[in-house]
């Protein structure tokens, strides 16, 4: 059985989950609202402020989907009352971040500076130059942002250069060694 799914899920005070007939939910909150269509075959039962998701069967697609099902359901009502939020760092004589407007650049070593336009409901803060912070109320997205800005430069694992997140540790090898 499904532990994360069987766990019932608290609703903050100010905030309204709706579910409709077709298990289309929409969570509004102080910060913004979400909207997610589910599986059919959960069934997402609200009882005042506890919201209980009960599968058909014990059937290996069921069981995949029910724990998945209360964990993107938790992540929202979570985004929409405090909001996410992922931080990276620069690690590189010369690598800094800046913002232009509201287009992040890069230096990081390249013969150009790379250019990320961040999605409407992302918002993307540098508050020193070799460090960048994405908010916003959707976890996937948050993340992905994240994901794409460390990929122009991942940290390699010699001098432990490039973009990281904020306390990742960076596995480091040895050089080559002299005779």
């Amino acid at each position: 059985m499904s532990r994360v799914g069987k766990k019932p899920i608290e609703v903050p005070a100010e905030v309204t989950v709706t579910v409709s007939a077709e298990n289309t939910v929409v969570v509004k909150g102080p910060k913004g609202e979400l909207t997610k269509s589910f599986n059919q075959d959960i069934k997402i039962e609200q009882e005042g402020t506890v919201i209980t998701l009960v599968r058909p069967s014990d059937s290996k697609e069921h069981r995949t989907i029910h724990g998945t099902t209360r964990a993107l359901l938790a992540n929202m009502i979570t985004g929409v009352s405090q909001g996410f939020e992922r931080a990276l760092e620069l690690v590189g004589v010369g690598y800094r971040a800046q913002l232009q407007g509201t287009k992040l650049v890069l230096n990081v070593g390249y013969s150009h500076p790379v250019e990320f336009t961040p999605e409407d409901g992302l918002v993307v803060e540098v508050p020193a130059n070799t460090k960048i912070i994405i908010r916003g109320i959707d976890k996937e997205r948050v993340g992905a942002l994240a994901s794409n800005i460390r990929q122009v430069r991942p940290p390699e694992p010699y001098k432990g250069k490039g973009i990281r997140y904020e306390g990742e540790v960076v596995r480091r090898k040895e050089g080559k060694t002299g005779k």
